[in-house]
């Protein structure tokens, strides 16, 4: 059942924000439940959240806490690491099509049939990939933990990195090792405009670039500092500068405005001079959502246990090597 057709079953939604938060509270604490946000959420969801951050972060957390009920207010894939982590706790998401572009990009059937066509290969997958992919991969990664974990593997054995082709430039040239890419993107990193980039530059000289490294590499090429959406904001709070240019998803920038009142952060448009930079589905879950889901428990993330398990083994080994 999706969120909308869960909504036909249950009570009106409340009216106002104020309302919402205040039920959304009390399911709080009748489900036992803790609330996950990823930093591209909409702000009121940010500011609603019992933890914040990336992905992998956030189903760490949620399975180290003795709740039973984990909402998940991201993406389809994070609620499925969130289960894989956590198989004894309720895993609900707002909205069962907040999908995402790179995990959509690589089906696993086809992924497979790639991975016959690369014998031999050592397969390390980003976190934003499917279950099923996980299942099929030697090794999961993040943004933030990829060089680190490349560094380690066998020189005499080939890479195969999946699913963000960008991602994986930025892991070749950093570790030096040559990898051979599934051809996947994220479709928000890859909106960012280079022009209005260089004119942000120009506009503001002492202002600090940081970049996501599933940008592009031309914008990547323009940037100060280099990171995961977690490292991003770790960096703006130690750096001395005193604006920032964020070649990520804007969501992010709530939490830097939050934690660092007196710096600024601003925006890069897209191609076509839009704000379309926001990730469409990560922006699908909204408050009333949240209610819904909560109130109905509904709709929750089932998986085969046996998928599970598979997908587990690369994840344990990557905490591992970390």
């Amino acid at each position: 059942m999706t969120a909308a057709s869960a909504a036909e079953t249950v009570s009106p939604v409340p009216l106002s924000k104020t309302e919402l938060r205040s039920a959304i509270n009390e399911l709080r604490n009748e489900r036992n439940a803790v609330i996950l946000a990823h930093y591209y959420q909409d702000p009121e969801i940010q500011d609603i959240a019992d933890f914040i951050g990336d992905s992998l972060e956030l189903s760490r957390r949620a399975a180290d806490t003795n709740a039973e009920v984990i909402v998940f207010c991201g993406v389809h894939f994070m609620a499925e690491t969130a289960k894989i982590l956590s198989p004894e706790k309720t895993v609900l998401i707002p909205d069962l099509d907040a999908g995402c572009t790179l995990a959509d990009d690589c089906p696993a059937d086809e992924f497979e049939k790639f991975l016959n066509e690369h014998p031999n290969h050592i397969v390390v997958s980003y976190i934003n990939c499917s279950a099923a992919v996980k299942a099929l991969s030697d090794l999961i990664c993040t943004s933030s933990n990829a060089v680190h974990l490349v560094n380690q593997l066998p020189k005499d054995r080939p890479i195969l990195f999946a699913p963000d082709q960008n991602l994986g430039r930025w892991v070749q040239r950093q570790s030096g090792r040559e990898l051979t890419f599934w051809p996947g993107r994220c479709v928000v990193h890859e909106t960012f405009s280079e022009e209005a980039l260089l004119k942000l530059k120009i506009k503001h000289p002492q202002a600090e670039v940081i970049a996501h490294p599933e940008c592009l590499e031309n914008l990547l090429d323009l940037s100060d500092f280099i990171g995961s959406t977690s490292k991003l904001l770790r960096h703006s709070e130690t750096s001395t500068s005193k604006e920032f240019i964020v070649l990520t998803e804007p969501g992010i920038i709530h939490q830097m405005k939050l934690k660092m009142p007196n710096k600024r952060f601003i925006e890069v448009p897209g191609i076509d001079g839009c704000s379309c930079n926001q990730c469409p589905y990560m922006r699908l879950n909204t408050l009333e959502k949240l209610w819904v889901c909560m109130n109905s428990m509904e709709p929750t993330l089932e998986m085969d246990d046996e998928l599970r398990l598979k997908a587990l083994v690369p994840i344990e080994r990557m905490l591992e090597m970390s």
